[in-house]
């Protein structure tokens, strides 16, 4: 098991054990995405930051301004419909990515309330991708 891991575990159990809540990430929504691998089809959970959209849930494939795109945004691609966990309940979704005008509308909000993902676009020459998760009915 990497750091990484480790430390995605770490937050997880802490999202589980909290109703949500995660101390690390005070202030700022976060949600747990369940996602499947695109080649090995193991299941997977991943901590994001996300920005409410209406109903939905957009989240960023920032990878910390890294040149390269996180597993999670290959894997949504690959299969889409998938749950995420909010606080307490869990809610199926279907991901898709924003372009054009709504990408640029989601991307700016969240670089305006949260800074961090401002910083992350600074450190690439990417774009990154904006994907919105909207429910379904389960």
């Amino acid at each position: 098991m990497t750091e990484y891991d480790d430390w995605n575990r770490r937050v997880v159990d802490e999202f589980r054990a909290n109703g949500g809540k995660v101390a690390q990430f005070e202030g700022r929504p976060l949600l747990l995405l369940h996602h499947t691998g695109a080649k090995t089809e193991t299941e997977r959970v991943n901590p994001l930051v996300y920005l409410p959209v209406g109903d939905d849930f957009a989240v960023f494939a920032s990878k910390a301004g890294s040149d390269t795109n996180p597993a999670w945004y290959h894997n949504l691609r690959a299969y889409p419909d998938t749950e995420v966990e909010v606080g307490p309940d869990t809610v199926p979704v279907r991901a898709r990515v924003a372009e054009g005008e709504e990408r640029e509308r989601i991307w700016s909000e969240q670089k305006s309330v949260n800074s961090n993902f401002a910083d992350y676009e600074k450190l690439t020459t990417r774009p990154i991708p904006v994907v919105v998760l909207e429910r379904v009915a389960s």
